[in-house]
């Protein structure tokens, strides 16, 4: 039986249709994705099933008693009131802090958070997350979540994603953020054109299930199948959770990235950029930095020494206050160390995109002010104008003539990134460029940024858009250094909850518990340059496997032709015998050197 039905319903604001006679149902095990263009009615329809908006046709009916939790993407906080009240109501200390559960949500939603402060003392990334713990705390039979991730770091995400997890209460998500979609849905609706398209599985299904209905309609749309197919080509070769719930056949998506090639030619991408940068771009020697200025504020860097090259595609993580964005206002030149030395390459042409919007003319057009920078960009072999590269990033048609006043802030920070890119830098600085843009978009600002030839260091929360656009992590820890992450985001998260672990042990030991073996600290590690080196010659030996691989696959033919010719085809058994055993011997090299790596 559903929790919820809707039957024939339609809803509209303004001329523009939202929902026309949709139909559908919410079961008590659904866990729910919903994707869309934004403007296309993905609010609309949570708001409908959850009955605070009232549809201009059609019917909805809930069962009897159901308990509906619903975050908006605004919130009702009492200003007057505390976070304690605002969460916890009145029920008594001893009572909620001998649930763990409670306790649970408390640590990692607001443990920065004061339970007096209040709520109208709060800035809107606290009130969000104070909403947010409030619903969680609270029995639903069924969760509705629009935008949950806005505001949260990703150690947050992750924990967010496992709780959801756990929960027995159905759940109705729209989020932008693809990992956390594939962490928590199991069915995935797209919001398009009026209509709700169902797929089985999460974004990772989704996308493949999108790849075979256009494969069988023979669709004609080239770019956007060429983006389809770049995107399954990712997901693919990514870790093999992502495609772990499809429960279709996939054999027909398969075929479409057969031949299809890594979604960025690193090699090519390294050698434009060494061209256009030098050797050098960033050198950071023995720097000391503070997020306030010199001596104020968390420290961030403690005499870190590091090196960013030509073509380094670099995401950095940390949680929120760790320094991430000082880091960056750091390589802009916008602050200075406290001591020590930056070296910034001759030749670097930078670009930085800040969290904060800059100041556009508000009584300009937007392809006029796009156009005022340059009128045409090469990116990669191709050239685009500035019409059509703002038709990429989601302003179609009419959109490109709307006066920059009228434009929300998502629309602003789109045109704020695209300003950035026509100024043709061969140094990118993000901070986090993902707020406020949909799938389609972030799609097509990663196909831009796989053909884009320079130096990337991205700040995002969009574990997804991270692991997409960058091929290594560097973290901030708290130790003052910035940290290598061979393995990634699964490796920060696992140093995170390690450290977590010994910093809760160590509490435990000096409140009287029985003292545990301190353990030895970490030896110094690698330099930077030894990094870059050890770096170097992995990339070399991918590239020898790659080599070594596709000679095998040339062999395997030439003895498919050679059947009956035993002289040819022994020669060429003990040709690819030596390859064999070639090829392991550098994967043995390979993995002792990435090993050493993540050590």
């Amino acid at each position: 039986m559903n929790l919820v039905n809707l039957e024939s319903v339609s809803h509209a604001y303004g001329p523009k249709p939202l929902l026309g006679d949709v139909s559908l149902g919410i079961e008590a095990s659904d866990r729910v994705g919903v994707v869309g263009r934004n403007g296309d009615g993905k609010t609309t329809l949570i708001s409908v099933i959850a009955g605070t908006v009232k549809p201009h046709g059609g019917r909805v009916t809930h069962t009897r008693g159901l308990r509906i939790g619903f975050l908006s993407q605004g919130d009702d906080l009492d200003p007057a009131m505390t976070v304690r009240q605002v969460v916890l109501g009145d029920r008594a200390e001893h009572e909620w802090a001998g649930d763990q559960a409670t306790r649970e949500i408390l640590a990692n939603l607001l443990g920065d958070i004061e339970l007096e402060a209040r709520a109208g003392e709060l800035s809107g990334g606290e009130r969000r997350r104070t909403a947010l713990a409030r619903l969680l705390i609270e029995e639903h039979d069924l969760v509705i979540l629009d935008e949950p991730t806005n505001h949260l770091d990703i150690e947050a995400i992750a924990w967010l994603a496992g709780h959801l997890s756990a929960r027995r209460s159905a759940l109705l998500a729209v989020t932008h953020d693809r990992w956390f979609l594939d962490a928590v849905s199991t069915r995935t609706w797209e919001v398009v054109d009026g209509t709700v398209q169902r797929y089985e599985g999460g974004y990772a299904a989704y996308v493949l299930a999108k790849a075979e209905r256009a494969r069988v309609a023979q669709a004609t749309e080239d770019r956007r199948q060429n983006l389809m197919r770049k995107e399954i080509a990712w997901l693919r070769r990514g870790p093999p959770a992502r495609t772990s719930k499809p429960k279709f056949r996939i054999d027909a998506a398969q075929a479409l990235i057969a031949n299809e090639p890594p979604a960025r030619n690193t090699v090519e991408l390294v050698k434009f950029a060494s061209a256009r940068l030098g050797k050098t771009v960033y050198d950071l020697a023995d720097v000391t930095l503070h997020a306030g200025g010199p001596g104020e504020g968390p420290l961030v860097l403690d005499r870190c020494s590091w090196q960013f090259g030509p073509g380094d595609r670099v995401g950095l993580i940390g949680v929120n206050g760790s320094g991430k964005s000082t880091v960056l206002r750091l390589l802009a030149g916008s602050v200075r160390p406290d001591s020590g030395r930056l070296v910034q390459g001759k030749t670097v042409r930078l670009a930085h995109l800040s969290q904060e919007l800059a100041e556009l003319d508000p009584g300009r057009r937007v392809l006029e002010t796009v156009e005022e920078i340059r009128k045409f960009i090469q990116v990669g072999k191709r050239e685009w104008t500035a019409s059509q590269l703002l038709e990429r990033l989601g302003f179609r048609g009419d959109a490109q003539w709307k006066v920059v006043g009228d434009l929300s802030g998502g629309e602003r920070r789109r045109l704020q990134l695209l300003r950035l890119l026509m100024d043709d830098p061969n140094v990118l600085l993000l901070d986090e460029p993902t707020n406020d843009l949909d799938i389609e978009t972030l799609n097509e600002l990663e196909d831009l940024l796989d053909a884009w030839p320079g130096t990337l260091i991205l700040v995002s929360h969009d574990r997804y858009f991270l692991e997409r656009v960058t091929d290594r992590s560097v973290a901030l820890l708290g130790d003052g250094s910035l940290s290598l992450l061979p393995g990634g985001v699964d490796e920060y998260l696992q140093r995170r909850s390690a450290g977590a672990a010994l910093t809760a042990r160590a509490g435990s030991a000096s409140a009287g518990s029985p003292a545990e073996p301190r353990e030895a600290a970490p030896a110094q590690g690698p330099s930077a340059k030894e990094l870059r080196e050890s770096q170097k010659e992995l990339s070399r030996l991918e590239r020898q496997l790659d080599k070594i691989s596709g000679r095998e696959a040339t062999l395997h033919a030439a003895m498919a032709d050679a059947a009956s010719d035993y002289g040819r085809l022994a020669s060429l058994d003990a040709e690819l015998k030596d390859l064999q055993a070639q090829k392991e011997s550098v994967e043995l090299e390979w993995m002792d050197l990435a090993e050493k790596l993540g050590e």
